[in-house]
């Protein structure tokens, strides 16, 4: 597939590693420009673009950034994807660690919903609560005992399948955590967050979330 990347922090950089290496052609950004992403596209093979061009033609576009700066995305940077794309959102909220308050997350607005809003297009949320490292240290092929199974959550259910299978081809099983309205359930602090179990395990971990954020994820 075309993928573009918008981000290529440490959950960005290993998935164009990743993706790269199966085969995808991967088109990554970020705020620096493209010049500050020579080293990744020797290593990798992938293009390097501004983020306004990281979208075009792309049948996937991960958003990988930190919340605080998805405002700031050019204004209609999806509009040369192509006609169905599929928008994987990374992305978590950090209110005192690096994102500042946010009114509607707050008060009660799941945070890929909130992004959803900014960037006027579905989301599906994957990789929020996955440790980097383990993008390349955890893949295993299907039917592995240790295959980490990672959380899902997205309202397209055509969107969810591309990213599930995309997730699968990765070395990853997942769980459909449901709709966006659900996505609090993989939010950080959270028992589904950093949790690398397999099938079984994630789906306990998400059943046995609440809904209520504690002081350390609240602004």
């Amino acid at each position: 597939m075309k993928i573009g990347i918008i981000g290529a922090g440490n959950i960005g950089g290993n998935l164009t590693r990743r993706l790269t290496a199966l085969g995808h052609e991967v088109s990554v950004a970020n705020s620096r420009g493209p010049h500050t992403l020579t080293a990744l596209a020797e290593e990798t093979g992938a293009t390097p673009v501004p983020v306004e061009e990281a979208a075009r033609g792309a049948q996937v576009v991960v958003v990988t950034i930190p919340l605080k700066a998805v405002p700031d995305l050019p204004k209609g940077f999806l509009d040369a994807a192509a006609k169905d794309v599929v928008v994987i959102d990374t992305g978590n909220y950090y209110p005192q660690q690096r994102d500042g308050r946010i009114a509607e997350i707050e008060e009660g607005l799941t945070e890929s919903r909130w992004t959803e809003r900014q960037i006027g297009h579905s989301v599906v949320k994957a990789f929020n609560g996955t440790y980097a490292q383990d993008i390349l240290d955890k893949p295993r092929p299907q039917g592995a005992p240790d295959r980490v199974a990672l959380p899902v959550s997205g309202d397209d259910e055509v969107a969810k399948k591309v990213v599930r299978d995309l997730l699968d081809e990765l070395g990853f099983d997942t769980v459909d955590n449901g709709g966006q309205d659900e996505s609090w359930r993989q939010q950080p602090g959270t028992p589904v967050y950093g949790n690398t179990g397999g099938v079984e395990a994630i789906r306990e971990a998400l059943r046995a979330a609440s809904p209520e954020r504690t002081a350390e994820w609240r602004a």
